[in-house]
């Protein structure tokens, strides 16, 4: 039994941190209707300013971790705004197939202008917070685990908060539904999409200190496998839905910790994307989406 909640635990903080990655998934979506397959690559980016921003604070300490990830989320944000800017609003009247052609290409740049910047070599990452084990029975809790659980809820709240409680989000929502009735009502939406970027981009960046906290090496390939699993995280609960995001990551989470500890072992990246393919052929819309009639 405390096997079990062991790695329930385990799974719940993996978890925790592929559901911050694809609420960047979900939201762009929702908004534009594209997978943005550079967001994967932000999460990397969030993880190397983590890894930068560290040596100008204190180590193993609150204050400077906190002041660490404010600043990667922010960085994050901005590149996020900018790659939007100059990669995608050109070709946001033109066919889907370029937008998505074209966020492979910003995510290749990114991950061979990481391997120039930052050099292809793995690099171990610092102590942001002061770390603790607690031993109940025969668990041992891990104060990053804890962390990793207290910030992705505390910042899933916030997004919530975001999205149904202020202007900004009810334009995004209202962007969602239907871009020309929303322009034609006053709202811009260069200024809105630009803005989901940005919070998507930052939410990935949160995403990659708390991976980095937990799995302590980075490197510039270090977003393809856990931005694929954020992104089957995505499709399981319902892209373009927030709580769906957060439950699909949270569910492929515990599923591959589980995976992981058992005599399947070597196969947990296929179950992830068996996952993948069972709900697709099941239930397209996932788990909490909606079917829609799409008009043609």
């Amino acid at each position: 039994m405390s096997e079990f909640f062991q790695q329930s635990l385990n799974g719940l903080s993996l978890g925790a941190i592929y559901a911050l990655i694809a609420l960047g998934y979900t939201m762009v979506y929702g908004v534009l209707r594209f997978i943005n397959f550079a967001h994967s690559d932000i999460f990397m980016v969030g993880a190397f300013l983590g890894y930068y921003l560290a040596k100008l604070v204190p180590s193993a300490s609150v204050w400077g971790g906190l002041a660490v990830m404010a600043g990667a989320m922010i960085g994050c944000a901005c590149l996020g705004i900018i790659i939007e800017r100059l990669a995608y609003r050109p070709l946001r009247r033109g066919p889907t197939l370029n937008v998505l052609i074209t966020a492979i290409g910003v995510s290749l740049l990114l991950e061979y202008s990481g391997q120039l910047g930052f050099g292809a070599a793995p690099r171990t990452f610092p102590v942001l917070f002061p770390q603790r084990d607690l031993r109940i029975g025969g668990m041992v809790i891990s104060s990053n685990q804890v962390l990793v659980i207290v910030v992705a809820t505390l910042l899933l709240v916030a997004l919530q908060f975001v999205v149904h409680r202020t202007r900004i989000g009810t334009a995004m929502r209202a962007l969602s539904l239907n871009a020309t009735a929303a322009q034609l009502v006053g709202i811009n939406n260069d200024i809105v999409i630009s803005f989901t970027f940005g919070l998507g981009s930052a939410l990935a960046a949160a995403g990659g200190i708390l991976y980095a906290m937990n799995y302590p090496s980075i490197d510039p390939l270090m977003g393809v496998m856990p931005g694929l699993k954020a992104f089957v995280a995505a499709v399981l609960g319902g892209i373009g839905n927030i709580r769906g995001a957060a439950l699909g990551g949270l569910i492929l989470g515990v599923v591959e910790t589980f995976v992981a500890g058992s005599p399947w072992s070597t196969y947990k990246d296929a179950i992830a994307f068996g996952v993948l393919i069972v709900i697709l052929l099941c239930r397209p819309a996932g788990l909490l989406g909606k079917f829609t009639v799409e008009k043609v």
